[in-house]
């Protein structure tokens, strides 16, 4: 048992560190001051992806309203959900990709190493998918709960699904970007290794199969564009989503683990350096 003394202003308690499995978790160490002066600059980009993330939600929940408010479908989940609107559909796609384009530049303005940049468009994705539903709410009064089954995505096929699962991927994807876009530099990088790119990978897959079955379903068994764009799903594959959820939940975890990992040992270092009297170190 230590005993410190009373006469002692300062003291040092000792933190619990696990010993690091990989190379990548090793380097990951106490940052440099050129590091930390670079976090300090993250946080600031950071809230700017965030702020520019919220603006273009409420841009694309107007630019929905408009539309559903045109077509008469402010609640997507009825009879004739997509109906045949002169050039609504080219124009609906085309504006997805661009939307797509517009994430992926953010991120590249913002990040400074590929890893950071890719991250911060999924955060401004995450960020950008919750506010839009927020957005929505004053606009149009719906969704009224997470369980409204909504139209997600057009690209390839119409994908379907209840509020909650674009949602609960979004968060993941908040997770995971702020977390790299933060703590990732080029002399301390930070990635998930391959087992969680690959679980990742089967996660995305199979949401991307939950999303669009009953469109595969129905193109497989002759359907044609225009049951395509009458197709209303009956019901969601919540038991294979959660197993999709779980996947891509892997590379969140590892990057939370690396990182709770490295402020263990920087907190063990600077306890080293202010109380020799006391060995901290793992």
């Amino acid at each position: 048992m230590n005993t410190i003394s009373p006469m002692q202003p300062f003291t040092c308690a000792a933190v619990s560190v696990p010993q690091a499995s990989t190379a990548g978790e090793i380097a990951h160490r106490l940052p440099t001051p050129r590091e930390a002066s670079v976090k300090d600059h993250a946080s600031w980009t950071w809230l700017t992806v965030v702020l520019y993330a919220l603006a273009m939600a409420w841009v694309e929940s107007a630019v929905v309203f408009y539309l559903r408010s045109l077509i008469d479908r402010l609640v997507p989940f009825q009879p004739n959900p997509l109906p045949f609107a002169g050039g609504f559909g080219f124009a609906e796609i085309v504006r997805e990709v661009a939307t797509m384009v517009m994430l992926l530049a953010v991120g590249w303005l913002a990040g400074r190493t590929w890893r950071s940049r890719l991250a911060y468009a999924l955060l401004a994705f995450g960020v950008w998918d919750i506010a839009y539903y927020l957005w929505l709410v004053p606009l149009t009064g719906w969704p009224l709960s997470l369980t409204d089954w909504d139209i997600l995505f057009l690209i390839p096929l119409p994908w379907w699904g209840p509020v909650w699962a674009p949602v609960s991927i979004a968060v993941l994807l908040i997770l995971f970007g702020a977390l790299v876009a933060r703590n990732d530099t080029p002399e301390n990088p930070l990635w998930p290794g391959k087992t969680s790119l690959v679980a990742a990978f089967a996660g995305i897959m199979l949401s991307l199969y939950v999303f669009m079955a009953d469109a595969i379903h129905l193109l497989a068994h002759g359907g044609n564009t225009a049951q395509l764009r009458d197709l209303l799903p009956q019901w969601f594959n919540w038991p294979l989503f959660l197993v999709a959820l779980g996947l891509l939940a892997m590379p969140v975890v590892e990057v939370i683990r690396r990182v709770w990992i490295s402020g263990a040992i920087a907190r063990n270092q600077h306890c080293g350096r202010h109380s020799p009297e006391f060995n901290c170190a793992p």
